[in-house]
């Protein structure tokens, strides 16, 4: 059995249904698809986008109006959801789902962004160090492992376009890639270099600049596995070519 897995920051979910993000979900073939910065609340959105045909969905809305937030589409029922990451600072922005299914634990997380100063960057680094908490719980436990979303960090040069440019920037700064360091140290893999050790390719393009146009991105979106996982990767890819938001979907397929 397969399952394949989406992974996608719609940058405002309720813009992403005017630019065709239901006929896209329909034609996706997708078991599962994780979405994050929704910017709605479930009372704001339309009939179509909270059940589409063949998918249950969860939501996870931050107490912001228009900010953060997370949704999961699943054609699979799952033993049981959990929203947030059981600490007050890191659940108030919708940021985390989890949903327990049969074969894995999957993470559907929008991590924060640093970009507003060092007091982000430390509270970036804190809710890095609790998801890895919660998650090494599930791994000491036996139970597989997925995570995924918009992590905000190029781990590597290779992931971004410009990195000399970026060292003192969030998104690449040393201590940001450190942090994210300590995922794959837990025993985390990060699916798409495990399959493209070399392959330049990135998620997110900044759009004040029209950076997607001369293709100067950073690979700010992963599928990690933990460990037990690892050669039950099928796929792993990143779908540059599709417009829509300021990032692209990534996907994974996992067979059982």
């Amino acid at each position: 059995m397969n399952w394949k897995l989406i992974s996608w920051n719609v940058n405002g979910i309720r813009a992403a249904e005017k630019k065709g993000f239901l006929d896209w979900l329909g034609h996706s073939e997708a078991d599962v698809v994780a979405l994050q910065e929704t910017k709605a609340a479930p009372d704001q959105l339309s009939p179509a986008l909270l059940a589409p045909p063949g998918y249950q969905a969860a939501w996870n809305s931050a107490e912001k109006k228009g900010y953060s937030g997370t949704v999961t589409y699943s054609r699979h029922v799952p033993l049981k959801i959990i929203t947030g990451l059981n600490e007050a600072r890191f659940d108030r922005e919708g940021r985390v789902l989890i949903h327990e299914f049969e074969p894995f634990v999957l993470f559907n997380i929008y991590f924060p962004n640093g970009g507003r100063g060092a007091e982000w960057v430390s509270h970036k680094l804190a809710f890095y160090r609790r998801f890895l908490a919660v998650a090494q719980g599930y791994m000491q436990d036996g139970r597989p492992v997925v995570v995924t979303g918009d992590f905000n960090t190029a781990y590597a040069e290779i992931d971004l376009a410009r990195p000399k440019e970026n060292v003192a920037h969030s998104g690449f700064m040393p201590e940001e890639r450190l942090g994210l360091g300590e995922f794959f140290q837990a025993g985390l893999v990060d699916s798409f270099r495990r399959l493209h050790p070399d392959t330049v390719k990135y998620t997110w393009w900044d759009q004040v600049t029209r950076a997607r146009e001369r293709n100067v991105g950073w690979r700010l979106d992963y599928f990690m596995v933990s460990a037990d996982l690892q050669e039950h990767i099928l796929a792993a890819d990143i779908h540059d070519d599709l417009p829509g938001s300021d990032h692209c979907p990534i996907s994974l397929v996992l067979s059982f």
